[in-house]
């Protein structure tokens, strides 16, 4: 999850807010139990969608496919780099029609209950794609789930965290990270009194990052037990009220046109004492002048928790999983496995610096990277959002209300009611109240 499933929907709403003032097709028949026996027996050809960063993180796993092939002599593996951006449409297209679906897709771990839901991926429970399964961090392992069954196996994951700058902390006189909102408005004023020209922070208006927020004051997008949309429940309108007053007393002025690319460069460059980011923000952080050769300077911390006292941030990252309709199912499983092993976790971990979702894969080694070592407690923070196949399309509207707030466009209760009565549209047979 880099940014946010809410990407797509970032887009949209800032244009709503300056200008209102996502193998192919049979069945496959072979026994699955002579495979789990015998799975050097398995072949074929299996296509891999693998949507990590072409440049960057992509030659870690084509290595790994590489000690694949060579333990599995008799598969095959096509690797295709696609792009995070595109790959859910062009995959959804694909699984439809039935023509060119991958056998084996990274996915984001939002998205696992929409293909579900479409029977475009099969269920693992019982395949040789799981194993161990009870050495994967919870956090992760609950992203696979969709009513009752297991359609991904966590690859690697991520969670919102307090990223913090310790320099600026000193200078102010703070002496441990805000636990809670309120300690954060507080520091804030004490670092633009103590340190000038220094803001505490820089609010993102993607909706993904409301997730502490709501969560922290036992808030959600929906009720599926319930077949409730709760977006303009009390608690949430208390998350979202707190978020606005972050965001009047705190925060450094956001361009709403360019958010997240300010955000990073107002912190990286010391412009900010704090943010609430992923850990796929720090290779960016470390480039600039307060971090750049000064890695100890940044620090982690879990999200300030709301007024029930928790703080919990939303588990991000990629599952893989498998297409239901792959002629080479076994193969499929039998990579799944592999790619998603301690041992290949710890090799990800150590060449792209992501963090595993096996506990086992947390070595000495792996922890020798600050960013990870950071991460790994606060991933006890972090919890799946709502497992609705309708997940995805939820964040535009509530983007969209989000950013009018924020602006002062329109009040928290209105703006949540309004997202809610858009819900209530995505899903039917939820009632809006």
């Amino acid at each position: 999850m880099r940014r946010g499933i809410s990407a797509v929907a970032m887009a949209a709403a800032i244009v709503l807010g300056v200008t209102a003032c996502g193998g192919s097709g049979s069945d496959n028949k072979s026994d699955k139990g002579a495979a789990a026996k015998d799975p050097a027996a398995v072949s074929g050809t299996i296509t891999y969608w693998d949507t990590s960063d072409a440049k960057n993180e992509a030659p870690t796993y084509q290595a790994l496919i590489k000690d694949f092939e060579a333990k599995y002599p008799h598969i095959k593996v096509n690797y295709q780099n696609v792009d995070f951006t595109t790959v859910e449409q062009k995959f959804k297209a694909a699984a439809q029609s039935g023509k060119g679906a991958p056998d084996v897709v990274r996915t984001d771990v939002g998205l696992i209950p929409e293909y579900a839901s479409l029977h475009y991926i099969a269920p693992l429970d019982g395949t040789a794609a799981l194993t161990d399964t009870q050495d994967f961090v919870a956090g992760p392992m609950n992203t696979t789930k969709y009513e009752g069954k297991t359609y991904g196996v966590p690859s690697v994951t991520d969670t919102l965290g307090l990223l913090y700058n310790k320099d600026i902390f000193a200078k102010a006189g703070i002496t441990a990270p805000p636990a809670t909102w309120d300690e954060l408005i507080a520091d804030s004023a004490t670092i633009k009194a103590k340190v000038p020209g220094v803001a505490g922070t820089y609010v993102n208006p993607d909706s993904y990052f409301l997730f502490p927020l709501l969560f922290g004051e036992g808030a959600d997008l929906a009720d599926p037990a319930g077949k409730k949309v709760t977006i303009n429940s009390p608690e949430a309108v208390k998350a979202v009220t707190e978020a606005k007053k972050v965001y009047d007393t705190s925060s450094l002025k956001v361009d709403f046109a360019s958010a997240y690319d300010n955000m990073q460069t107002s912190f990286k460059t010391g412009k900010v004492a704090m943010l609430v980011q992923g850990p796929w923000s720090v290779g960016d952080d470390l480039t600039g002048s307060a971090f750049q050769g000064k890695e100890a300077n940044l620090g982690y911390a879990p999200v300030p928790a709301g007024s029930t006292g928790k703080a919990l941030a939303p588990t991000g990252g990629h599952d893989l999983a498998v297409y239901q309709g792959s002629k080479n199912l076994d193969a499929a499983y039998l990579f799944t496995q592999f790619m998603t092993s301690s041992a290949s976790q710890q090799t990800i971990a150590q060449k792209n610096g992501t963090l595993p979702t096996r506990t086992s894969a947390y070595t000495a080694e792996v922890l020798k990277n600050q960013t990870i070592a950071g991460f790994k407690p606060i991933m006890d923070t972090a919890r799946p959002r709502v497992a609705l196949p309708q997940v995805g399309s939820l964040f535009t509207p509530l983007q969209q209300q989000y950013i009018k707030i924020l602006q002062g466009k329109t009040s928290v209760q209105d703006g949540l009611n309004a997202a809610a009565q858009e819900f209530g549209k995505l899903l039917p047979g939820y009632t809006v109240q």
